[in-house]
């Protein structure tokens, strides 16, 4: 299939060489091979190196500020502005880079529900670029393709950069810039393939809150019975990893929408991280590893083999596959209001219960705080767990407030009646460094006690100070692991780290006090 020749020229590139518009997997297969933009793995799938850059680069985002979204974009630390003009000079400077070569374009959609999709075009010089996007957005027919119109265009120009970033007043040589009302995206300076998602991501959460809808940093997934739930967690709390399950069908894996007819997926794939992937553990996402499957700065030895356990290139491993990858999939990639939602943390400090069940105002409390670790390799820079907060556990694709998301999720959990839990896929036992991650088998059975419902016939005790619910007792479970404390062998300690985190809960959430969603008296209380 060929791109119409109109097309071309609204790109604005000079000279361009071939077109390969919208390319088979087989034929991406053989540009990244005769490209030799990395290898095939023993496992099937292809491997490649994002070079220096193995997470996302989120101090060199930044929106033109201008009329009318400036009027809706939170403007600070996470969203920071910059000029039309240097938008453009960069803008030129990418569309520089991507003449005068062949390229690659991918058409794809971001959103399952037909009410709420958008058509996005990426353009790359990169081939594994383009299989990148075919795997994780949602892949057009040919028939749909014919009538394909972009709402909105991203060009990643990965093998330019930014000499004069310092004069441009920049973080670093490094841009990823978004013109919100010319609908354009550019990339450069980053290999890393997950900027293209994220930064769509970004967009998704700009343009529904707008239109009355709910977009969400979660997985989802549906059980036989209709039983839909979400996942809400940062980058390695565990949403790929909990979703996908044998025994429920699988809606998607990171980023959601919530409308009036349900939960639906923006994706067609998913990017799991996959250091320390143990196929006994994790087999669906094991065995999603093949032929078409896109692994991101793995080790592999001369034959072949991958060590998932070598970190020595990044924690951040990755892996992109198409969701078809995943047996026991929903193919529309949508289904119905969810009747569980469960907040994710990965919690460095070793504090809070494997899993506690939140009321009306917790929930929003812990929506807002949004409290877990930053994994790893997850961000440039980041070398070991650090304890954060990110509203709505995804503060950093939020152009919006937080609170205009957690109004919505608040109308959302009224509406439909939906129960809130809190898991802790992190420490118990002490802090970390000193105590041992939750393992996946313990948070499974957390998971399985609140899908099919029996968590909720449970006796339940309070944790001092966080006033969380956790139950006593639940099947499968060693008693001794659901209160925190009893893990320590220093009780003293244990209470001394949980003062500590209650101060760090309580001074974030002051950012709240004034805006409407002072949720305060549902989160810790020092006496």
């Amino acid at each position: 299939m060929s791109l119409r020749a109109n097309k071309i020229d609204e790109l604005g590139l000079s000279n361009t060489g071939k077109i390969f518009y919208h390319l088979s997997y087989d034929e991406l297969y053989n540009h990244e091979n005769a490209n030799k933009e990395g290898e095939v793995t023993s496992l099937g799938a292809f491997t490649v190196n994002t070079g220096i850059f193995t997470g996302r680069s989120p101090k060199d985002k930044y929106f033109v500020k201008q009329n009318p979204s400036q009027e809706h974009i939170a403007w600070g630390a996470v969203n920071k502005p910059i000029t039309k003009e240097l938008f453009n000079k960069l803008l030129n400077k990418a569309k520089k880079q991507l003449s005068n070569k062949d390229i690659y374009i991918e058409d794809v959609y971001c959103g399952a529900s037909t009410a709420s999709r958008k058509n996005i075009r990426f353009v790359t010089e990169v081939a594994w670029q383009a299989h990148f996007v075919k795997n994780m957005f949602i892949r057009p027919s040919d028939k749909e393709l014919e009538k394909f119109n972009p709402d909105f265009v991203v060009y990643n120009a990965c093998k330019c950069v930014n000499e004069d970033y310092k004069n441009d007043g920049l973080n670093s040589e490094v841009f990823v810039v978004f013109n919100i009302e010319e609908n354009i995206a550019v990339i450069g300076g980053t290999w890393y393939g997950g900027e293209m998602k994220k930064g769509i991501f970004s967009m998704m959460n700009y343009w529904l809150p707008l239109e009355g809808k709910l977009s969400m940093h979660c997985s989802a997934n549906v059980g036989e019975d209709g039983n839909t739930a979400l996942f809400f967690g940062l980058s390695g709390t565990g949403k790929t990893t909990l979703s996908t399950d044998p025994k429920r069908k699988l809606i998607g894996d990171d980023e959601h929408g919530w409308d009036e007819n349900g939960i639906f997926n923006f994706e067609g794939g998913c990017y799991a991280k996959c250091i320390n992937l143990d196929p006994k553990s994790e087999p669906e996402i094991y065995e999603a590893i093949k032929k078409d499957a896109l692994l991101e700065n793995v080790v592999v030895d001369k034959s072949g083999i991958v060590d998932f356990s070598d970190a020595s290139k990044t924690e951040n491993t990755r892996v992109s596959y198409p969701i078809e990858h995943i047996k026991n999939h929903e193919p529309s990639l949508m289904a119905g209001h969810p009747q569980n939602i469960i907040f994710l943390t990965a919690d460095a400090f070793g504090i809070l219960p494997p899993v506690s069940k939140l009321d009306k105002e917790q929930a929003m409390y812990y929506f807002l705080s949004g409290y877990t670790a930053k994994v790893a390799g997850t961000e440039r820079g980041v070398t070991e767990p650090v304890a954060t907060f990110s509203a709505c556990f995804g503060e950093a694709f939020l152009p919006l407030h937080p609170t205009v998301y957690a109004k919505l999720l608040g109308e959302k959990i009224d509406k439909h009646k939906v129960n809130v839990f809190l898991v802790n896929t992190g420490w118990s036992g002490g802090v970390y460094g000193v105590g041992k991650r939750m393992s996946i088998k313990a948070t499974r059975t957390c998971i399985n006690a609140i899908l099919d419902g029996s968590i909720n016939k449970c006796e339940y005790e309070k944790l001092d100070i966080f006033n969380l619910n956790f139950p006593k007792s639940l099947n499968g479970i060693e008693s001794t692991i659901l209160n925190p404390r009893n893990t320590w062998s220093d009780k003293t300690e244990y209470d001394a780290i949980r003062v500590k985190l209650a101060e760090m809960f309580i001074k974030n959430f002051k950012r709240y006090s004034n805006n409407g969603c002072d949720y305060s008296k549902a989160g810790p209380k020092l006496i």
